[in-house]
């Protein structure tokens, strides 16, 4: 599939108003913010698992569901979700088989170099203070991962009182969810 497919089917989804069975406001039914993986075999499975449908939560997604830093752009948007749009909770949900699993760094850095990145740029990057072994690598558990980004949010100064943070890990075979941490 290409752009061009996209948009002839965009056209016609719109000229046939299929959007309609879609209509919901901004502000999530379930007063929910997941965070969650990128990974492809969540788009659907995800939801379906979840019994979560069209309005229902806002979804925060990045590779791995990995969150380093307090202020990085998933909580961001996290925050934005509480504060702006209404959420009480917030479900970091991580998954088993995860491509962020032991990343190889070395690896990754070698196809950018064979995909054009110069190693010129690499080495600017690296006196700029940028490791990319650091920023790319992933996790070696997945629910280690998912602790570590509760904890963040959880400890997030400008998260207010109240707002239950809780980890969770699905298979992406099943859509079994395994409780890692839990708030009441």
């Amino acid at each position: 599939m290409n752009l061009d497919q996209l948009l002839d089917f965009n056209k016609k989804f719109v000229e046939n108003k299929d959007y309609e069975v879609y209509a919901t406001d901004k502000f999530p039914n379930k007063r929910m913010v997941i965070f969650t993986c990128m990974d492809t075999r969540l788009v659907e499975l995800l939801p379906k698992a979840l019994n979560i449908h069209n309005g229902d939560v806002k979804m925060v997604k990045n590779a791995g569901a990995i969150i380093r830093k307090p202020f990085d752009s998933a909580v961001k948007s996290l925050l934005v979700a509480i504060y702006s749009l209404k959420a009480e909770e917030v479900v970091v949900i991580g998954h088993h088989g995860c491509g962020m699993t032991n990343v190889d760094t070395e690896e990754l850095q070698q196809s950018m170099v064979e995909r054009g990145i110069s190693e010129e740029t690499l080495h600017t990057l690296e006196h700029a203070g940028i490791n990319l072994h650091k920023e790319f690598h992933g996790f070696e558990k997945v629910e280690d991962s998912v602790s570590q980004s509760v904890g963040i949010i959880r400890n997030h100064p400008l998260l207010p009182k109240g707002i239950k943070v809780h980890g969770l890990v699905i298979d992406p075979e099943t859509g079994k969810l395994d409780v890692v941490t839990r708030e009441d």
